[in-house]
């Protein structure tokens, strides 16, 4: 039979494989660079644990929570982390670039600035820019300069790609933000949907040193930038389950597969699921299950 340990193994390994993203790696971070005209026409809502800069040359809607905004011209996209969103192209002729990086690639280590907090990426912001002729060649020109870049084997080729996204951003906060977003006028199952999948992202914890970044129902609300009344409003009636319910549920699914298929100590796990104090998660599981959390900790031999 299995052992404890290679349960826990293969936990985390498949947990970490959730998490893989096309990057390659520059000692601080990750980055790469891509054109759109080999991306799939209709882009889902999904994972997505990088930040993305698109240049979008074609015809589309893009889709978020309880908006949209049709894309008639050249325009960049700014996405980050948290706020999930769709894009449906209106026909095959899709053109353009987008790259991937991590906050820790931009900054160089530095940590300078929360990502989410600058203007181009915070939550709740205007992410898209539409660009006349002249923009669209000078962003155009940075797109081509590191597609080329990345593919050299200069030693500080990294460097080169840094600088290349910084002039890209400068570049953006010089434009205007697009303000012709729609409302959808029944929004309650894209929301729910949106809401649910925001949820799975927070799971699988694959480390200690892990934890959880969205805890209650404003920080789900935050995230896909609608007002938390909403967000409520729409779950109770899409589930029949409030929103915080649904939240400690999808939290004591996740504690009970690290408390039987992993060796971490009660306070690791605790720490992990967002509790402060092992003492918070020990009286939150039995007040969910009935149980204490080390009763349902099972030897696997």
């Amino acid at each position: 039979m299995e052992s404890k340990e290679t349960i826990k193994e293969f936990y985390l390994r498949n947990a970490s494989m959730e998490r893989l993203d096309p990057f390659t790696t520059s000692g601080i971070g990750h980055f790469n660079v891509f054109s759109r005209e080999s991306c799939s026409l209709v882009s889902p809502y999904s994972r997505r644990d990088y930040y993305k800069i698109s240049l979008i040359i074609g015809k589309g809607k893009l889709h978020y929570a309880d908006k949209w905004i049709h894309v008639d011209r050249p325009a960049l996209l700014f996405s980050n982390p948290v706020v999930p969103y769709s894009w449906d192209a209106d026909d095959e002729d899709q053109a353009g670039w987008f790259c991937l990086f991590t906050d820790q690639f931009l900054q160089n280590g530095a940590r300078l600035v929360n990502l989410l907090d600058s203007q181009l990426f915070k939550i709740g912001g205007t992410p898209v820019f539409f660009v006349d002729e002249e923009q669209q060649k000078i962003i155009s020109d940075l797109f081509i300069k590191m597609m080329t870049e990345i593919q050299t084997e200069y030693v500080h080729k990294y460097d080169m790609l840094r600088a290349c996204l910084h002039l890209l951003i400068h570049e953006t906060m010089k434009m205007q933000p697009a303000e012709n977003f729609e409302p959808y006028q029944n929004a309650s199952q894209r929301v729910v949907s949106l809401f649910m999948e925001l949820l799975e992202r927070q799971f699988p914890i694959d480390s200690p040193e892990a934890f959880l970044k969205l805890k209650t129902p404003n920080d789900y609300a935050q995230s896909l930038s609608i007002h938390v009344n909403s967000l409520n409003r729409a779950v109770k009636e899409m589930t029949g389950k409030t929103t915080s319910q649904q939240i400690a549920s999808r939290i004591i699914q996740e504690a009970n597969a690290l408390l039987q298929h992993t060796d971490w100590n009660i306070s690791e796990i605790a720490y992990g699921l967002g509790f402060e104090e092992p003492a918070y998660f020990t009286n939150f599981f039995k007040k969910q299950t009935g149980l204490a959390p080390n009763a349902v900790r099972t030897e696997i031999v």
